[in-house]
């Protein structure tokens, strides 16, 4: 059954991403990186790998897709995001809990100023809400940090570390 349809600004909506969303979601992040790039990227089997990737993922991850376009016309999306679900283990005393990382967000720059990239988060945050996330956690991008700090989320310190296992320690 599809998801039903929210209307989130004139001329775009955005909506829980489903099997049918593959193919647009696997364009939209191709988008991402040959924008970043400057120069389209030759991968052939990339279209393959995400949806492998997105069947594997989709158990713990909520996918929002924005689009623009009619049902008659049909609809191209114009951005995503997704959060994964994060479920802490329970202790003693304490009942386990879940955060929700918000990721891979990425809005057509034709679109990033009109109202998409807000109403992608708005979407995601409501849905931490309703799943009682302890918190919703992300990684910004230091252009996109401003952003999400206009949006209500606070710097949260600098205990996160990073290990490589390829490298010797």
């Amino acid at each position: 059954m599809p998801s039903p349809r929210v209307a989130d600004g004139p001329d775009f909506t955005v909506r829980v991403a489903d099997e049918r969303d593959v193919d647009a979601l696997a364009r939209l992040r191709r988008a991402w990186l040959e924008e970043r790039a400057g120069r389209p990227v030759d991968d052939p089997a990339f279209e393959a790998s995400f949806a492998q990737w997105w069947r594997t993922e989709l158990p713990r991850r909520t996918f929002w897709i924005a689009e623009t376009g009619t049902e008659r016309a049909g609809y191209t999306a114009v951005g995503s995001l997704n959060v994964v679900e994060i479920a802490h283990m329970p202790r003693p005393g304490a009942r386990g809990g879940a955060i929700g990382h918000v990721g891979n967000a990425f809005v057509i720059a034709a679109w990033a100023d009109r109202g998409v990239p807000r109403a992608l988060l708005g979407h995601a945050v409501a849905h931490a809400r309703q799943r009682r996330y302890r918190r919703l956690v992300l990684a910004p991008t230091p252009g996109s940090a401003p952003f999400y700090r206009r949006a209500g989320f606070a710097p949260a310190g600098e205990s996160l570390l990073v290990l490589d296992p390829a490298v010797p320690a």
